[in-house]
């Protein structure tokens, strides 16, 4: 069983798009076998990042119980964090804002995160390209952090119940 993805969803609003680009670009040339869907936005054009954090986390929350995920997802905004805040409100969606290559190692080993967020405004580009290099690539450790993981989703679910 591949530890990879079988896909990866990435989007962005206006102040994220020069990142978000670079991005794919990377994507489609270090990981050539994983399919990259892009949700948006598509020109530097003035837009609203909740959609694109919502859009990505969308597509990822489908199998987000599952210790392998199938799709990670990637969001950029100015900063990374208001789009990460609009992700992590979809159900399953854990997502986090990293700023170097090791916040993007321990999301996916410690948190099992399933979306990536980044600042275009604050990242450079190569420091991006390590980041998600380092996301994509680094599998959930388990054991004593499944059952965090597990104490979030019960998190989730007292929320929906209470509503």
């Amino acid at each position: 069983m591949s530890l990879l993805p079988r896909a990866i969803v990435i989007g962005s609003d206006h102040a994220g798009f020069a990142l978000k680009e670079e991005l794919r670009a990377f994507l489609a040339s270090r990981f050539a076998d994983i399919p990259v869907e892009d949700v948006g936005c598509y020109s530097p054009d003035r837009v609203d990042y909740p959609t694109y954090g919502q859009l990505v986390a969308s597509k990822v929350s489908k199998d987000a119980t599952e210790l392998v995920p199938s799709t990670l997802g990637i969001v950029v905004c100015g900063s990374g964090i208001g789009i990460s805040i609009a992700a992590n409100k979809v159900e399953g969606v854990r997502c986090a804002l990293a700023h170097d290559h090791y916040s993007g190692k321990m999301s996916r080993m410690h948190n099992n995160a399933n979306v990536l967020a980044l600042g275009g405004r604050i990242t450079g580009v190569d420091v991006a390209k390590e980041i998600v290099e380092a996301f994509v690539t680094t599998p959930f450790e388990g054991g004593r952090h499944a059952d965090r993981v597990a104490l979030i989703h019960g998190i989730e679910k007292q929320q929906e119940s209470t509503c």
